[in-house]
């Protein structure tokens, strides 16, 4: 990660009637708070696409130290872990003034900053603006209604902030002008449109017709083996995206995650730690975590939709299979598929899926170092029904060759009691990994208990 390039994201917690007012008119106070909110998170996904620099995101809140606390804690809950700073008081060009000052006084040489209302925006054009700072002073994206959706500095121009009609269509020729008065360099991204005005719906629509409907978060860990022959078959479906999530990999994990032109992204090793960051990148309207040794059903997608249409479902999973010809694995599949569809209770071996609205909104998986799966689903049976898929996944059976079909299954339960006992996590994983001797329990540090 460059420790001198900081990209800077201007936005506001979506509260109705607060937020894209210009566009309640068409959409009512919840739809424009709605289209903030989901206009952001695109936002955040093509930032998770280009991790080569500092990220900063600037939201409006009141002045007083609780108001600022209680708005950083509800955009953290809502996008995740970044720095987020209050922009303060004053009008746009004082918080966007206050803003670069403070990157530049962090020692950051190329600064931008961006809004949330241009979605076509994205990881590519980014990547432009830094090379281009290389080079300029300053950087700007022209927006079609006269303002700019990007502006860089490869150094503090206070002026540029100064006497600026900020909200009218003169704002990108005022700041053009001031530039060029102080004989500063500039270089220009294209033009694209804001989405500010009713008009402007039609750009938010085209984007979101080339959106994935579903996206597949692969945790993986050293999982070259596994990997390559989960992707082959997850290409025969282009329409999806798949986001792997590497925790640290030493073999080929993540050169062969590339070869396939999905999204690779590096996380913090631990299961949990890998997912809630391949679900902040990941831009599905359904999120499907799958481990690396299981594979889908042929017809998995279909299985997806209708499961998420039931009446009363707010998540699925599918029956598991095991790969193997022991005799005891097929009790053991027995045990999981009756568990899942009585208790509601499937693990991440299952392929666990769910809006991505309802994932954020029930906060992620916890940050565990063993039971997040199992934590994650009696959270989510709350709030509605956990209903499993006709459709089964088909697992490695690598861990209960190795280990013995009665000591995992034993290990599992065992587990799963001191999870409900009360026993601490930590102590719980020491206890998991060195029964198994590690691998086999998890490629990213852990596997799923049945």
């Amino acid at each position: 990660m460059s420790n001198t390039e900081r990209l800077m994201i201007f936005t506001r917690y979506p509260e109705a009637g607060k937020t894209k007012t210009r566009l309640i008119p068409a959409l009512g106070a919840a739809g424009a708070a709605q289209l903030q909110r989901q206009m952001t998170e695109h936002t955040i996904a093509q930032l998770n696409q280009c991790q080569s620099r500092s990220v900063q995101i600037w939201f409006t809140s009141g002045d007083s130290v609780e108001e600022i606390q209680a708005q950083r804690q509800l955009m953290t809950v809502w996008l995740g872990a970044f720095d987020y700073q209050p922009q303060g008081s004053g009008d746009l060009g004082a918080r966007l003034n206050r803003a670069f000052e403070a990157a530049f006084a962090a020692g950051m040489q190329q600064v931008a900053a961006i809004g949330t209302d241009c979605p076509e925006l994205d990881a590519g054009l980014l990547e432009q603006a830094f090379h281009l700072l290389q080079q300029h002073d300053l950087v700007l994206g022209p927006a079609t209604d006269g303002g700019y959706y990007l502006i860089g500095l490869s150094r503090l121009i206070p002026e540029l902030f100064e006497d600026i009609d900020w909200g009218t269509e003169v704002v990108l020729q005022q700041t053009v002008t001031i530039a060029e008065q102080g004989s500063r360099s500039i270089a220009y991204l294209p033009p694209l449109t804001d989405v500010d005005r009713p008009a402007d719906l039609g750009v938010w629509q085209r984007v979101q017709a080339h959106r994935p409907q579903i996206s597949i978060v692969i945790p993986a860990r050293n999982e070259e083996k596994m990997l390559k022959a989960a992707l082959v078959y997850l290409s025969e479906y282009p329409a999806l995206e798949v986001v792997v999530v590497d925790g640290g990999s030493s073999d080929r994990t993540v050169a062969i995650a590339e070869s396939f032109g999905v999204q690779v992204i590096t996380a913090q090793p631990g299961r949990a730690r890998q997912m809630n960051a391949g679900a902040a990148a990941a831009i599905g309207d359904i999120l499907l975590f799958l481990h690396a040794d299981t594979r889908l059903p042929d017809d998995f997608v279909a299985q997806i939709q209708q499961v998420l249409t039931t009446p009363g479902t707010i998540a699925g999973a599918f029956r598991l299979q095991i790969a193997g010809d022991r005799p005891g694995l097929r009790w053991v599949e027995r045990g999981v598929n009756w568990r899942s569809r009585y208790l509601q209770l499937p693990y991440g071996d299952q392929a666990i899926f769910l809006k991505a609205e309802t994932f954020r909104q029930v906060g992620g998986f916890l940050d565990l170092p063993i039971m997040e799966d199992f934590e994650l689903v009696r959270r989510l049976g709350r709030q509605g029904k956990v209903t499993i898929a006709a459709a089964a996944v088909l697992t490695s059976g690598r861990r209960w060759q190795k280990l013995g079909v009665l000591k995992t299954t034993l290990i599992n339960q065992l587990t799963i009691a001191g999870y409900l006992l009360g026993v601490s996590p930590t102590r719980l994983a020491n206890w998991y990994y060195r029964l198994g001797q590690g691998e086999g329990l998890g490629k990213s540090r852990q596997k799923d208990r049945d």
